[in-house]
């Protein structure tokens, strides 16, 4: 039986004197193609003093425990019952120019400029998973916590609202590039994306520096110069 995230954390926080309580995940940073994003969500002290907490967020938990289906269904919900929420994405070509490290402190940068005319990021805590702060100094405390997308509630929300709106993406560019099958494996390797990178290449919304075109497009001359097949072009 999977164990639902807590608002244990974000009590502690407010506790301790925070304005509020800022759930931060990262989705496609494992990807071949397309952007990186970074989910934000603000709860409201109305959820987090409930007893019921992760039930007024629709059942919200790490969006790797969850289908698609449930992911997109439970999106809107968890949209609406946030104090604020925001998204911020660093594209393929960021990805491939900065490096990932700096590519996602770029998406989070995104995302939280648009929280600050709702929070005070200052007098706010931040809460991310892993040990690595991607996050500091544009939030007054981060705190780093390894699995925080499945104990969290905060982070559990972030990492739907950033999981629904980077598959969204994806699935829009799979209408201009189909030969790599966006629609379904939403740029992560998978059989069907390794054969189409050997047969047609990388498209234009490729990360060209990544190791996997060394070791899957090895016939290209020139690995900057993605290919963009007849009839079809970057969204």
């Amino acid at each position: 039986m999977t164990t639902l995230p807590t608002v244990d954390l974000e009590r502690e926080l407010l506790r301790a004197g925070k304005t509020c309580v800022i759930g931060l995940d990262e989705v496609g940073k494992g990807a071949w193609a397309g952007p990186l994003v970074i989910g934000a969500a603000v709860l409201t002290h109305e959820v987090i003093r409930s007893e019921n907490a992760p039930e007024l967020m629709g059942g919200a938990r790490d969006s790797k425990q969850l289908s698609e289906v449930k992911r997109e269904a439970m999106f809107d919900h968890i949209a609406a019952t946030c104090r604020a929420w925001s998204i911020g994405a660093a594209s393929h070509e960021e990805c491939d120019r900065l490096g990932m490290n700096k590519a996602q402190k770029l998406a989070t940068k995104r995302a939280l400029e648009q929280l600050a005319g709702m929070v005070d990021l200052n007098t706010a805590a931040a809460v991310i998973d892993g040990k690595w702060d991607f996050v500091s100094p544009l939030v007054g405390h981060v705190v780093a916590q390894v699995k925080a997308d499945a104990s969290c509630l905060s982070v559990s929300a972030a990492s739907v609202l950033a999981k629904v709106s980077r598959d969204r993406m994806m699935r829009d560019y799979s209408r201009d590039f189909q030969m790599w099958s966006f629609d379904t494996n939403k740029g992560y390797p998978c059989p069907k994306h390794r054969v189409a990178l050997q047969g047609y290449g990388p498209s234009a919304i490729h990360r060209v520096s990544w190791a996997f075109m060394e070791n899957y497009v090895p016939w290209l001359e020139s690995v900057s110069s993605p290919i963009t097949l007849p009839g079809l072009h970057a969204s």
